[in-house]
């Protein structure tokens, strides 16, 4: 009978390994950011009355935020590549924590434009960052599987928001009115966080003092093989990388998507109390459950996408469906029993494309085209956070039924899916990841 040498490496062992010591990290630390993002959408149930602000006042305000977060999409990634991941987002976090903090104190429009705008830029730079941090640590075939962990932060992140933020909002402390306390004891966690990154977080496999030599070289070994066979076409420049048809399509797909998507999260509470004529803390009940289906979306897109190689129609199939169901919600008089079936079916399906389409740039371009890449895309998910919420904060304001704001959300994701089925996927990349998996 023979045995395995001491220094033998088990990859099945090893991917497991790096999964729980690098997942959960960046997984908490979504959650932070993205509740502090969009902490705005439940803050507002009290907000606007308290100050005044109009639909149109708020559309701006949350679409503020991404015009700031453009500023360092590129640099961002780009630094993660070339830098150090740890440093870069321990410094995203502690700036990130204190400008949303800080956010409770404005008392005017353009005071509320700034504190977005700055909450913006302190954030720049973090979700493209994950997605090449991850080409560190993962090789394709486990890519989406472990975009899926880091994406479900997501839906995660605005089901537990809801219901806290619904408590926060009665909070009356020292004078400070709930929604104020909201921004406050959201914030203070990233600063937090800021430091946990620093000690705790390792940039490469080879800083990796948790894992045995011959696991950092194996490790090590197999990205660099999968880098190498990227380049075997040659080496493709960041200029010439963003002229790729391939890039574009991603990038107008997922322009189109988030146009919809990033409204639909940030004005759903505000819509299903409107809808339902509810109290506050049952819209937000109801935001919960939308949210709880998305988590379990992104943990089933994951596990199929990687299962099957398959990226791009996970995508395809997902915008379509969503397109479809948010349709069906605003389909006027229906009882709220069945709206509220529509609207978690749409949380199944409006989260489903995240993780395969994080997946596609990654597997089809050179290390340094895909960082520029993907911040590049990343900077058109960005503009369609402005677009889609200053959009449907102008519908409303101008008296726009919440059926065409839902026609609206549909039609951009209609629309993203079109982008996305022309995105063409290398056929020798598809049939290898296929059998990786």
């Amino acid at each position: 009978m023979s045995t395995l040498p001491l220094d033998a490496v088990n990859p099945v062992a090893l991917r497991r390994k790096v999964a729980w010591r690098v997942l959960p990290l960046v997984f908490v630390i979504y959650i932070v950011a993205y509740l502090d993002r969009a902490n705005v959408g439940f803050a507002k149930l009290r907000m606007a009355g308290d100050l005044k602000f109009s639909e149109e006042v708020f559309g701006l305000g949350i679409g503020v935020f991404f015009i700031g977060y453009l500023l360092l999409e590129i640099p961002g990634a780009l630094l993660v590549e070339r830098w150090s991941a740890r440093k870069w987002f321990a410094r995203i976090l502690l700036s990130w924590g204190c400008v949303s903090a800080l956010t409770a104190f404005v008392k005017t429009p353009a005071q509320f434009y700034l504190a977005r705008f700055f909450l913006g830029v302190a954030e720049a730079g973090f979700f493209p960052g994950i997605i090449v941090y991850f080409t560190h640590w993962f090789a394709s075939g486990d890519r989406a599987r472990a975009l899926s962990g880091f994406i479900m932060a997501v839906p995660f992140s605005l089901a537990l928001g809801a219901p806290v933020s619904a408590l926060l909002l009665d909070v009356t402390w020292l004078g400070m009115a709930g929604w104020q306390w909201l921004f406050v004891l959201e914030g203070l966690p990233g600063v937090v966080l800021g430091f946990v990154v620093l000690r705790c977080m390792t940039d490469r496999p080879r800083h990796a003092q948790w894992l045995t030599p011959a696991e950092r070289d194996h490790l090590e070994g197999v990205l660099a093989a999968e880098a190498a066979a990227k380049e075997v076409g040659g080496k493709i420049p960041v200029r010439l990388a963003l002229r790729l048809p391939n890039v574009w399509k991603l990038a107008l797909g997922i322009f189109a998507i988030n146009t919809g998507g990033y409204a639909l999260v940030f004005w759903l509470p505000t819509m299903l109390k409107n809808l339902s004529g509810g109290s506050d803390r049952q819209a937000l009940a109801a935001s919960a459950a939308f949210n709880l289906c998305g988590l379990v979306s992104v943990a089933l897109a994951g596990w199929s996408s990687d299962r099957t190689g398959d990226r791009k129609w996970h995508c395809v199939g997902s915008a379509a469906a969503t397109a479809l169901l948010l349709a069906l919600c605003a389909i006027p008089g229906q009882p709220f029993a069945l709206l509220m079936c529509w609207f978690c079916l749409a949380g199944l399906t409006s989260f489903f494309w995240m993780s395969p389409f994080w997946a596609l740039p990654t597997i089809t371009l050179t290390a340094a085209a895909a960082a520029a890449s993907v911040g590049f895309i990343n900077m058109f998910a960005n503009v369609a956070g402005y677009l889609g919420n200053h959009t449907t904060g102008w519908l409303k304001t101008h008296g726009f039924s919440e059926s065409i704001c839902l026609l609206f959300f549909a039609g951009c994701y209609l629309l993203g899916g079109v982008f996305l089925s022309l995105v063409k996927v290398p056929r020798r990349t598809a049939t290898a990841l296929a059998s990786i998996s």
